[in-house]
């Protein structure tokens, strides 16, 4: 199963030469070890890329993060982000559309979610979304 790893994950690896101190962090660097397929969402990479200040920090990570494919919405990934915040929002689970987009598209793109955002927890309870 393909890997999306979270904004919070990636800039957490970023930023330490040690993963150790961070559980998501580490199955990061296990699932790269282990050559698992890892892809990227387009706000994934922009929220890592806009956290980025110094020019050449940012031309490094921009290269770094292009080693991984692109996974394109279309127009269902974002009906999907749209019931599946309705539905969470139903039944009091509140959390930001972007999370709500790349938990539908997860889910619609069978990828499992690498997160540290808590968010996620409580949108999986009502959705496929699968997190690691």
């Amino acid at each position: 199963m393909t890997i999306i790893v979270d904004t919070s994950v990636w800039s957490h690896a970023l930023r330490r030469r040690k993963t150790s101190d961070d559980p998501q962090s580490e199955k990061l660097a296990a699932a790269l070890r282990q050559a698992q397929p890892i892809a990227l969402l387009g706000i994934i990479v922009q929220e890592i890329l806009q956290g980025v200040r110094d020019p050449r920090a940012f031309k490094k990570v921009r290269e770094s993060l292009a080693a991984f494919p692109l996974i394109a919405l279309d127009r269902e990934d974002y009906v999907a982000a749209a019931e599946l915040r309705n539905l969470c929002a139903a039944r009091g689970v509140q959390a930001s559309t972007i999370d709500f987009q790349i938990a539908a598209a997860c889910a619609r793109h069978d990828c499992a979610l690498l997160t540290s955002d808590q968010d996620f927890e409580r949108i999986s309870q009502h959705s496929r979304l699968q997190l690691l």
